[in-house]
C-alpha cells in the first residue's frame, strides 16, 4: 500500500506544506475532521503538479478560516449557503476549504438542495470518479485513502468516469470541465460517459449554461500551464460562445497565450510562480471589443476588482516599460531593486506583450543572474564570523551584494576577505616562532624524504666498509713478517750511506800512503 502522505509532503512545495500542517493543527485543535480532497488527490496521483489544496471538512470551517486569516491567509470568494471559502494561504498557496455536504435533485437538470454531511456522502455527490478521492489528515486515521467510487482505477486506466446518468443534464458546465480535465491529463472519456456526454450536446445543453458557473471554469483554465489545447477543445465542441458569442467566431488569441506558457515555463524554473491567469483571461478575451470584453466578465460574474485587474494591465504595463528604458535604472543596482518590487505576472506579461531589447536585456539579467546571487548572499558565513544579527548584519549583506553587482567577490576567498573587512575583523599576526621556522626552511630547505635517504646512505655506506676492514686485517697479518725483513735491508742500506758520506773512498789511481804510526813501526 502507497504511503500517500510522505507522496503528499515530498511533491508539496514549501508553500503547500506549511499551509497543510496549519490546517491540520487548526482542525485538532478545534475537534473538525479534515481531509484532502479533488483536484489536490487527482494530481499527486496521475503525477501532475499540484495547483491547489482542497480541504473538506465535516463540520462548520468558518473559525478555522478566519483563524487561517489571522495568519496571512486572504479569502478570494465565499459562499455562506455552502460553506465554501476560497483562499490564497499564507506563502502564497492556492486552496479551498468548504463542508462536506450530499446534492438532491427533485428530477433531473432542476436546482439542488443542500444538506450537510459526512465525508463518504460528499464523495459520492461529485462529479466525476477521479475527484472522488480523499485522503485523511486526521490523527487516528492520518494517511487513510477514501475512494467509495474507484476513481484510483479509472486514474490508473487514464479514463474520466462520470458518477451519474444526469450528472450533464444536473450540471451542463460539467461539459466544459470534462474536456479541461482531458486535455490537460492527457485522458479520455470512459465509453458510457461519452454517450452521455454526446447525448448531452445533441440536446444543447451547453446553449443554456449559467454565466457564474461559465465564470468558474474561465478562472481555473487561467490557472492552467498552457490552456490552449483545453481552449481548442471547447472551440471544437462550439463552448466559447458559452463566455461570449462573438468569441467563437473571432477566437482566442492563441499565439500569445503559446508564449506566455513558454515565459511560465522558465520563470518556474527559475523558482519564481507568477500568477497569471489575468493575463490569460485577458488573451482569452483580447479579440474582443473592450466593451464586449467588460460585457462578457460582468455576465460571468467576475468581480470589480477582477475587471479591474485586466483593464489595468496595458497602462501599467506601459508605466513599468517606461522606468524600465529609462536611465533611473541604468546600474544594476536600481534596476535590481525596482524589477524585484514588480510583481512577477506583470514582467511575463511585459515579456509577451511589450518585447523591447533594453527591458528583456534587464529582466533576464534579474531572472538569471542577479535574483540567484540575491538568495546565495554569504548569510552562514557572516554568521561564523560572529556577527550578531541585527542593522549592521543587514548592513553588511547589502553591501556584499552591491559589490557582487558590480562584478567583485565572486570567489569564496574575495567574498571571506570582503567581508572580514566591512565586518572590521582582522587578520589574526602569525607567531614569531612560526615565523622562525618558515625562515630556516626557506633558507636551508631540506626534506624529509631526502634526509632519510642520505641516512639509507650512510648506513648502506658502513655496511659496506666493515668487511672491507676484515679483509685488510687478515692481508696485514699475511704480510707482516716480509715487512720486518724490508725494514731491515733498509736500515743496513741506511747505514753504508752515511758512513760513505764520512769516509769517500779514495782515486783508484792512488795508493794509499801509510800513516804515522805504521811507518814507526
Amino acid at each position: 500500500m502507497p504511503d500517500y502522505m510522505y507522496l503528499l509532503e515530498s511533491r508539496l512545495s514549501p508553500e503547500q506544506r506549511a499551509a497543510l500542517e496549519r490546517v491540520q493543527e487548526l482542525a485538532r485543535s478545534q475537534d473538525l475532521n479534515v481531509y484532502l480532497t479533488g483536484g489536490a488527490v487527482r494530481d499527486l496521483i496521475s503525477g501532475q503538479p499540484i495547483r491547489d489544496l482542497d480541504f473538506t471538512v465535516e463540520g462548520n470551517p468558518q473559525r478555522m478560516v478566519r483563524e487561517l486569516e489571522k495568519g496571512g491567509a486572504r479569502v478570494t470568494w465565499e459562499s455562506e449557503k455552502l460553506r465554501h471559502y476560497e483562499l490564497i494561504f499564507a506563502g502564497d498557496a492556492d486552496g479551498s476549504i468548504s463542508t462536506a455536504r450530499e446534492d438532491f435533485y427533485d428530477r433531473p437538470g432542476a436546482k439542488p438542495e443542500y444538506r450537510f454531511a459526512g465525508i463518504m456522502d460528499d464523495l459520492r455527490r461529485r462529479d466525476f470518479s477521479i475527484n472522488a478521492i480523499a485522503i485523511s489528515l486526521n490523527v487516528q486515521s492520518r494517511g487513510l485513502l477514501l475512494d467509495p467510487t474507484n476513481g484510483l482505477a479509472d486514474l490508473e486506466r487514464q479514463e474520466v468516469r462520470a458518477l451519474s446518468i444526469h450528472a450533464f443534464t444536473n450540471q451542463p458546465v460539467r461539459m466544459m470541465r470534462i474536456l479541461r480535465y482531458c486535455t490537460r491529463m492527457g485522458s479520455k472519456m470512459e465509453s458510457r460517459t461519452q454517450e452521455w456526454f454526446d447525448l448531452a450536446k445533441e440536446r444543447g445543453l451547453h446553449d443554456n449554461l449559467e454565466g457564474a458557473e461559465v465564470g468558474h471554469e474561465l478562472r481555473s483554465i487561467a490557472r492552467d500551464d498552457n490552456p490552449v489545447p483545453a481552449l481548442k477543445q471547447w472551440e471544437a465542441h462550439g463552448f466559447l460562445a458559452a463566455i461570449h458569442p462573438q468569441l467563437q467566431r473571432r477566437k482566442p488569441d492563441y499565439d500569445s497565450l503559446n508564449k506566455l506558457a513558454r515565459v511560465r515555463g522558465n520563470y518556474f524554473a527559475a523558482g519564481i510562480r507568477p500568477r497569471l491567469h489575468v493575463a490569460v483571461t485577458s488573451y482569452i478575451l483580447g479579440r474582443l471589443k473592450s466593451r464586449e470584453a467588460a460585457a462578457a466578465l460582468r455576465n460571468l460574474d467576475f468581480r470589480s476588482a477582477e475587471i479591474d485587474a485586466i483593464a489595468q494591465l496595458v497602462p501599467e504595463g506601459q508605466k513599468i516599460v517606461k522606468m524600465l528604458k529609462s536611465r533611473k535604472t541604468d546600474s544594476a543596482r536600481e534596476a535590481y531593486f525596482f524589477i524585484a518590487s514588480v510583481p512577477p505576472e506583470m514582467l511575463a506579461y511585459i515579456e509577451v506583450e511589450m518585447p523591447n531589447p533594453r527591458v528583456s536585456s534587464k529582466i533576464r539579467n534579474y531572472i538569471q543572474k542577479w535574483r540567484p546571487m540575491r538568495l546565495a548572499l554569504p548569510v552562514a558565513e557572516l554568521d561564523s564570523l560572529g556577527i550578531p544579527r541585527g542593522p549592521k548584519f543587514d548592513k553588511i549583506l547589502e553591501q556584499v551584494f552591491e559589490k557582487q553587482l558590480r562584478g567583485k567577490a565572486r570567489t569564496p576567498e574575495e567574498r571571506t576577505k570582503l567581508l572580514r573587512d566591512l565586518a572590521g575583523i582582522k587578520e589574526e599576526a602569525p607567531k614569531k616562532a612560526e615565523k622562525k621556522r618558515r625562515s630556516k626552511e626557506a633558507a636551508a630547505p631540506v626534506s624529509k624524504p631526502n634526509a632519510a635517504k642520505s641516512r639509507e646512505a650512510q648506513q648502506s655506506a658502513a655496511a659496506t666498509a666493515a668487511p672491507a676492514q676484515g679483509k685488510g686485517a687478515q692481508n696485514e697479518q699475511v704480510s707482516q713478517a716480509p715487512a720486518d725483513a724490508r725494514g731491515k735491508h733498509q736500515k743496513a742500506a741506511n747505514t753504508q750511506q752515511a758512513a760513505k758520506r764520512h769516509n769517500p773512498p779514495a782515486h783508484p789511481r792512488s795508493k794509499a800512503r801509510p800513516t804515522k804510526k805504521s811507518r814507526s813501526r
